[in-house]
C-alpha cells in the first residue's frame, strides 16, 4: 500500500514503526485503513503527541473490533473496557514483568492492544516488544516441524493472583480463572504467517510431554523468544500510544524507575481462537 494520509517510519528489522501526520481522535476511513495495513505489516505501531480521552481511546479501539473486558483486573465503572496501568512507590508488582501476550489464557485471546501513556518517569519505564514471527522463523527446520503440531496450556491464575492479590477473582458467573489450550505455533488469521505462541506469563505446560520435557522445551523457547534480534525497545513520552498485535507480538515492561510514577490506560480488542 502507498501511504497517502500518514507517514510510516520503520524502526527495526524485526518489528515496529512510528506513525506520524495523523490525529487519532479524528480518524477518517482512509487514514484508518492505512494504519491497519501498517499495523499488520510492522506488528506494533507507535504514535507521539496523541491526547485522547478514555472515550476517544475506546473509539479508536472499536475501529479494530469489539472491545475486550479484562477477566480479573479492577476496572472503571464508567469505562470497564479501559484498564488503568499504574506503578508507584506503593507498588509491590508491575504489570507485564514477564514476557507475554495479553490474556493468552482466554479461549479467544485479544487481537490488538492499545496503550496510551499519561505519566512517565524522568528516566526508564520503557517497554520491549518482540516479534514472534521472527522467533519462529529463526528456529531450525527440524525444530519448526517438531513444534508445529503441539499444543500448550495457558492459565490466568498465577498472573492474576500475583498482580491483583490472592483474593482476586474473575468477574462473571464462572469464578474460575481462564484456562485454554492453544497451538504452540499459531497461524495469523490475516497475514497467514506463523508465529511462536507460548509465553512466560501465561503458558504452564505443553500437552503430551512429560513435565520435565515440557519445562525444558518451554525454558528454551522463552530464552529464544527473548533474543534481542527479535526486539524493539520503546521509550515512552506523555501522550505516546502503542498499538500491538497480540497474535504475533510479546512485550515486557521494564521496572527500572522505582519509586517514580508511571501511569497509562489500555484497551484491548477481542480476537479469535488461535489456529495452527
Amino acid at each position: 500500500m502507498a501511504y497517502e494520509t500518514i507517514r510510516v517510519e520503520r524502526l527495526s528489522p524485526a518489528l515496529g514503526a512510528e506513525v506520524s501526520g495523523v490525529d487519532l481522535a479524528r480518524l477518517d476511513d482512509r487514514s484508518f485503513k492505512e494504519i491497519r495495513h501498517a499495523w499488520l505489516e510492522h506488528q506494533v505501531l507507535f504514535f507521539r503527541g496523541q491526547k485522547l480521552s478514555r472515550a476517544e481511546q475506546k473509539a479508536l479501539g472499536q475501529r479494530f473490533g469489539e472491545l475486550h473486558i479484562h477477566p480479573a483486573a479492577p476496572t472503571d465503572v464508567d469505562h470497564p473496557e479501559v484498564l488503568c496501568v499504574r506503578t508507584d512507590a506503593d507498588s509491590k508488582q508491575i504489570a507485564g514483568y514477564h514476557w507475554h501476550t495479553d490474556v493468552s489464557c482466554d479461549l479467544e485471546p485479544p487481537s490488538a492492544s492499545i496503550l496510551r501513556m499519561e505519566i512517565v518517569p524522568p528516566t526508564g519505564g520503557d517497554t520491549l516488544f518482540a516479534s514472534m514471527y521472527a522467533a519462529f522463523e529463526a528456529l531450525s527446520d527440524p525444530m519448526q516441524r517438531f513444534l508445529t503440531p503441539m499444543r500448550a496450556v495457558h492459565s490466568g491464575e498465577r498472573v492474576y493472583t500475583q498482580r491483583y492479590g490472592l483474593t482476586a477473582k474473575p468477574r462473571g458467573d464462572d469464578r474460575s480463572y481462564p484456562v485454554s489450550s492453544h497451538p504452540v505455533v499459531r497461524t495469523h488469521p490475516e497475514t497467514g504467517r506463523r508465529a511462536l505462541y507460548v509465553n512466560d506469563g501465561f503458558t504452564t505446560h505443553i500437552e503430551g510431554l512429560e513435565p520435565a520435557e515440557s519445562r525444558a522445551q518451554l525454558d528454551f523457547l522463552y530464552q529464544h523468544a527473548a533474543k534481542p534480534d527479535f526486539q524493539y525497545r520503546f521509550h515512552w513520552q506523555p501522550d505516546s500510544i502503542a498499538v500491538w498485535d497480540n497474535r504475533c507480538v510479546q512485550h515486557l515492561a521494564v521496572w527500572d524507575y522505582y519509586p517514580e510514577v508511571r501511569q497509562g490506560y489500555r484497551v484491548t480488542v477481542k480476537g479469535d481462537r488461535p489456529l495452527a
